[in-house]
């Protein structure tokens, strides 16, 4: 147990202190344009500082580490840290520095909130990596690692090629990372050449795969194309059909319960609810002459007849929460309140087809509505089981919607009023899945499977499935 001990003092005491201390001297640079704003950093930071408690993990007979240990790979600052010194100066691309906050989690959406935050989607990167700090079997010996994590804030290294001045070299992204791995003990890479290491991007994977082929650049960058970094496993908030590394995991919402009380608490508020929209769509776009899914929810929300007789006692057939133009994007109150006053919540595509909207409805309680399985289905198979889909979900082709006429009141109101409220309690349980907790949560909140927690058992069963394959083939 004494070697055990060491072995995380260790690994600690290099990993946590580095990251609280480069949080602050980029927090500061961050905040620079005023007194006030250095002040509240300071003081943020200080009691970060002094009061975080670092976590050491001792073997005991509740935490069975056999095929479960994980090696996070020590890289250079620029590939992580550093990349935070920027957080107000990437251009075309808002400032992010508010978000640093909290590790990750952002800044509170008020002064005495415990479990909710102004947390921004491509923070999950350097939420992964906090929570990664506390995975009870680390190990720093990558040689008896059964899969080894790279924290490597892609997403935010990709900034630079989708906005900034290495726009026209997108094909390079990735390029010195992976000249590290091969430099720096290479042996921890050419052990499984790659098979055996993960790493999180906190973006759609179109925004990782432009073909190398490409001349001029188009949108994205190529570091998913890149043949050196095919055997790595991605963790992405939107997987591609095809390739195999990919696997999408949920976006993150802006709520972080430190405890248990505080998840079965909100569990409970949801389920008391009262439901006086039948359904909601909150979002922008679709106010284009194009026909397309949103322009008819849009239509159709408009045209919906308030207190007819056929409203099945609700207030409202349907409702629309104006996201456009980003304001949503950090204020929970404004979408969050209607979502838990509805009953279904329509998940149309967009750019792309998963949205934030799809966790943020079922944090609400909110049965979701989807239009293409790409948009849940076939992609966060983890953390939303695909063999029970309709039992938590309603699923109408949008083909049928846009250009056959068909009404998606006229669907929904056709659902008995029995299998609704199963369809709820199902949604219901899905909310622990689907959140990231916070760091540091007590022990009972610990005990419940997180989407952190799911998605490292689901790394670990899917890298041991490859390099069972790989073993075979040597």
């Amino acid at each position: 147990m004494l070697k055990r001990r060491k072995k995380f003092q260790s690994l600690y005491s290099l990993s946590l202190p580095h990251l609280c201390f480069s949080y602050l001297s980029s927090m500061a640079s961050c905040y620079k344009s005023t007194m006030f704003s250095i002040v509240i950093v300071f003081l943020f930071f200080t009691k970060l500082v002094f009061s975080q408690q670092v976590p050491i993990f001792e073997s005991d007979s509740t935490t069975d580490c056999n095929n479960r240990w994980i090696h996070i790979r020590r890289l250079p600052s620029r590939f992580n840290i550093d990349l935070l010194t920027n957080c107000s100066e990437y251009q075309l691309f808002d400032d992010f520095c508010p978000y640093l906050a909290n590790h990750g989690l952002g800044q509170k959406t008020h002064n005495r909130s415990h479990s909710w935050y102004r947390t921004d989607p491509l923070m999950l990167e350097v939420i992964f990596h906090r929570r990664m700090l506390e995975y009870p079997c680390l190990t720093n010996d990558p040689n008896v690692a059964d899969v080894v994590y790279l924290p490597y804030y892609a997403s935010l290294d990709a900034l630079r090629y989708l906005y900034g001045p290495d726009v026209n070299s997108s094909m390079d992204h990735g390029l010195e990372l992976f000249d590290f791995l091969q430099e720096d003990e290479p042996g921890i890479w050419n052990r499984y050449t790659g098979h055996d290491h993960f790493l999180v991007m906190a973006r759609p994977s179109l925004d990782f795969s432009q073909s190398l082929n490409d001349d001029p650049p188009v949108w994205g960058t190529s570091f998913l194309e890149l043949p050196e970094f095919f055997n790595v496993t991605a963790l992405t908030f939107e997987s591609r059909a095809w390739p195999w590394q990919e696997q999408a995991v949920p976006y993150p919402t802006s709520f972080h319960p430190p405890n248990l009380a505080l998840l079965e608490s909100w569990v409970q508020r949801v389920r008391r609810s009262r439901r006086s929209a039948l359904m909601l769509f909150a979002g922008g776009g679709g106010v284009s002459a194009t026909p397309n899914i949103r322009r008819s929810i849009r239509n159709e929300c408009q045209n919906s007849t308030v207190n007819s007789t056929s409203n099945g006692g609700y207030k409202k057939l349907c409702e629309i929460v104006d996201c456009s133009n980003g304001i949503c994007d950090h204020e929970p109150i404004r979408y969050m309140r209607p979502m838990l006053q509805a009953t279904f919540c329509l998940q149309p595509p967009g750019d792309t087809p998963t949205r934030r909207s799809t966790f943020d409805g079922i944090l609400a309680g909110c049965i979701p509505v989807f239009f293409e399985d790409q948009s849940a289905k076939s992609q966060y198979g983890w953390h939303l089981p695909q063999n029970e889909f309709d039992t938590y979900s309603v699923f109408i082709p949008k083909e049928e919607v846009v250009f056959k006429g068909l009404k998606i009141l006229d669907v929904l109101r056709s659902i008995p009023r029995a299998r609704v409220r199963r369809m709820r309690e199902n949604v219901l349980e899905l909310i622990p899945r689907i959140i990231y907790r916070k760091h540091g949560s007590s022990p009972g909140l610990k005990a419940k499977k997180d989407a952190f927690d799911i998605t490292i058992d689901g790394t670990l069963q899917r890298i041991q499935s490859r390099i069972k394959e790989v073993d075979l083939v040597r």
